[in-house]
């Protein structure tokens, strides 16, 4: 199950959240586009909820830190950034080789 799942399509996918948040905050704060407000709003609360599944899956297997699993499904509720720069922190950590398997 989830074979496709790997440590860079997680971080990707990480990466598309925020850039979804980011759309979501924009259009909220410059008032008048409720039409796109919601459509953002819906791509980010469905993000999250896969962003979550998907890292607990990741951690199951081993891919990321338990950190880094609580990052992403906690605090990516209100901060997707938070998941993605954990994700580079986790990528810098493990060096070059960002496929080998979480070690903590």
């Amino acid at each position: 199950m989830l074979r496709w799942l790997t440590f860079d399509r997680l971080k990707w996918l990480s990466f598309t959240h925020s850039t979804i948040y980011t759309c979501l905050l924009f259009f909220w704060l410059a008032h008048g586009f409720e039409g796109p407000t919601t459509v953002f709003g819906w791509q980010h609360g469905v993000g999250w909820i896969a962003m979550s599944l998907l890292a607990i899956a990741a951690y199951r297997r081993r891919l990321i830190t338990v950190q880094l699993a609580l990052l992403i499904s906690v605090v990516g509720g209100v901060g997707p950034y938070a998941g993605s720069i954990g994700c580079v922190v986790e990528q810098r950590r493990r060096g070059a080789g960002a496929t080998q398997p979480a070690t903590g």
